[in-house]
């Protein structure tokens, strides 16, 4: 539920407060069915889940009958960096938890996701001198059969790929082409900079 949890305490940040079906429609606007594990019934699970652990609080609204909004708790707001920090920082995430990271990075301070996207392309960098310093470990020795060895051919080129576009995003971040956190009072990082839609 990592890649969810992300989402769904980032849109409701964005909000200041939202209800699931605000959070569930961001979240499909953003596409998530295609690059995220997130399904919409997951979203509803999540709001409980995180209201009842304390990183959401949750209000009934008595005009509404079963409409519960949502909002960040100080311990949810220290959990959201923690995770989007995480998601963009370490390389051996899921595909989803990297993917909920971008779509959250401007939440950041620039000075934040420079220095997170600056320890994923470091520990890039280390797994790829490794994968080079030893190719044909096992089956060149003859331990290994020989085909397996394009397992280490396939792991090198993601590797070689992931800094590559690592350095690239660092370098689209560092120049300012993204708006970040803190750089004007309606930015993406602001809770509750964010339009609210039309209620359903």
């Amino acid at each position: 539920m990592t890649a969810t949890k992300l989402l769904v305490l980032g849109v409701v940040r964005g909000f200041g407060r939202a209800h699931g079906y605000r959070v569930r429609a961001e979240l499909l606007s953003w596409g998530i069915d295609d690059w995220a594990n997130v399904k919409p019934g997951s979203i509803y699970h999540a709001l409980r889940q995180l209201a009842k652990s304390g990183l959401l609080e949750a209000t009934e609204i008595g005009d509404w009958p079963g409409r519960v909004d949502y909002g960040v708790t100080p311990e949810g707001e220290r959990e959201f960096f923690r995770l989007l920090v995480e998601a963009l920082e370490r390389p051996e995430h899921r595909d989803d938890m990297l993917s909920a990271g971008l779509a959250l990075m401007p939440a950041l301070t620039r000075d934040r996701a420079v220095a997170a996207l600056s320890t994923r392309l470091a520990v890039l960098e280390r797994q790829s001198a490794v994968l080079r310093r030893d190719p044909d470990t096992g089956v060149a020795g003859g331990t290994l059969p020989r085909h397996l060895g394009e397992l280490w051919t396939m792991r090198t080129r993601y590797v070689d790929l992931g800094v590559e576009w690592t350095r690239e995003l660092l370098e689209r971040v560092r120049s300012g082409e993204y708006a970040m956190a803190g750089e004007h009072e309606d930015a993406f990082g602001t809770p509750g900079a964010w339009r609210a839609p039309a209620e359903p």
